[in-house]
Formats: C-alpha cells, sequence, structure tokens
C-alpha cells in the first residue's frame, strides 16, 4: 500500500473496556466518542463462521454456565447455531444483558454503512491456525469486495499469516509482536517481510527510537498497542509511530 489509509487512533476491541468487548454495542460506543478505526479479534466457529471473540473459551465473556455442564468451553469447538445464543453482555454490565457474540459479516455490514475502518486480528483455536488465516481472509475479501479500503489483517500467529497470505494475498497484512524473549529484531522484521506486511503492530513498550528506524528503514508502517496513559501516547506519536491502538475512547480523542 503506497499510501497508507488508516487512522491513527484505533479502538481497542470496539470501546476498550467501556463495553463488552467485540460486540456491536461496543463499536457503537466506540464510534460514538468519534473513533473511525476498531480492532477485534476473530475465529472460527466449528462449522466455519468467523465471529468474534478474544479469549480460547467462552468463560470470561459469555453465559457459557447455561451450557450443559459437560459442554466443551473452547469456543471453536462449538456450531454457530451454538455460539449465537450466548449472552455476551452480561458479564460487563446489566445495561448489556442479551447482546449476541457478533459475527465478521455484522462487523463489517456496520463498519461499512459507517464509513469505519477495521483491523481484525486473526485468533486462531489451537491447531487451526493456517486455517483460520486462510478462511478469514477469504470472508474478509468478500464482504469488503467493494470497498475503497480493506480491513487489515493482523496475528501473532505466523501460519495464521501465511493463509491470509496464500488466500487473498492483495490483502493489508501486520504481524503483531508481544516480546522479543524468542527472537531478535531482525528476526521478526524477516518474517515480516517475508509474509509481505504492510504494517509491524507492537506491544507499545518495544517501540524506541532504534527499533522505529530499524521498522521504518524496512518500510513498514508502525502501530502499538495497548496504550491507555497519555505520556505514552506522546511519547509514540514523538517517535513517528502510524497508530495507537487504546482502550481509553473517552479520554483520547482521534481528531486531535
Amino acid at each position: 500500500m503506497h499510501d497508507w489509509p488508516y487512522p491513527s487512533w484505533i479502538a481497542h476491541r470496539g470501546a476498550g473496556t467501556l463495553a463488552p468487548e467485540n460486540t456491536l454495542a461496543a463499536f457503537r460506543l466506540g464510534a460514538s466518542y468519534g473513533y473511525a478505526m476498531f480492532e477485534c479479534d476473530v475465529k472460527l466457529s466449528s462449522d466455519g463462521v468467523p465471529f468474534l471473540l478474544h479469549d480460547d473459551t467462552l468463560v470470561r465473556t459469555t453465559d457459557c454456565a447455561t451450557l450443559p455442564a459437560d459442554a466443551d468451553r473452547v469456543a471453536g469447538h462449538h456450531p454457530w447455531q451454538v455460539l449465537s445464543q450466548l449472552d455476551a453482555g452480561s458479564w460487563h454490565s446489566p445495561v448489556y444483558a442479551g447482546e449476541p457474540l457478533p459475527t465478521l459479516q455484522a462487523i463489517a455490514h456496520f463498519c461499512r454503512a459507517n464509513a469505519h475502518f477495521l483491523n481484525i486480528e486473526i485468533k486462531p483455536t489451537i491447531g487451526t491456525e493456517r486455517h483460520t488465516g486462510e478462511v478469514v481472509a477469504q470472508h474478509a475479501a468478500q464482504l469488503w469486495r467493494h470497498a475503497a479500503v480493506p480491513p487489515l489483517l493482523s496475528s501473532f500467529e505466523i501460519p495464521a499469516l501465511e493463509g491470509a497470505l496464500a488466500s487473498q494475498p492483495d490483502l493489508p497484512r501486520g504481524l503483531l509482536i508481544h516480546a522479543l524473549e524468542d527472537q531478535s529484531w531482525a528476526q521478526w522484521l524477516h518474517h515480516a517481510a517475508r509474509l509481505r506486511c504492510q504494517a509491524i503492530i507492537c506491544n507499545y513498550e518495544l517501540w524506541d527510537a532504534e527499533s522505529v528506524a530499524r521498522a521504518k528503514a524496512g518500510g513498514f508502517r508502525l502501530m502499538s498497542y495497548t496504550v491507555n496513559e497519555a505520556s505514552d501516547a506522546q511519547r509514540l506519536i514523538a517517535l513517528g509511530t502510524d497508530g495507537v491502538i487504546t482502550d481509553r475512547v473517552d479520554q483520547f480523542h482521534p481528531q486531535s
């Protein structure tokens, strides 16, 4: 992408912690604060429907206790018909009771109707990394087929990005990096180049003058997660990074 089309402020999981994450309610709330770009997590149901959920299991953010006591709690082991019946809002607060898990299709319709941008983090169920990348990319390409700006696909899982690249090479990709414990900057940059990524999305603490210079020299756009303090945001902006993912949609004004 010769011209980077994405806004510099991105609402984490829709509206950070102000609404139940990865729901349409969170997206609507984030938009009410002026955000035009959102980050969300997408995985596959057992019958191949892309839907929004961060965790491997349903325990933290749904009422999965309503499932039979011996039922599997791993989200990706259930068909969409079961997942679509779960309450994904009550865990956050009573006002969101009954909020369902949304499909990627529902989020795409919301974003496209409102001219919003999206960063889709591919969150595979263990053992389905490449397949999930392939299928999510296929759905994204179809859902945004006439859009001027496609979603940015990202993942911590290299096989997921390999699948996305093989499936839909024209969609932009970003490599997520949490820490440098097992790989050097040179190795991460090599992975990003091999995967033909347009962006590197880091734990914000990893960006400093040296790492910014190295990533920019490689031709990458630079993004950061999850930035919730004004001093951190100011440092990242001063370093010349391109995007800040935040929970604090009520504190940071995306127009500023």
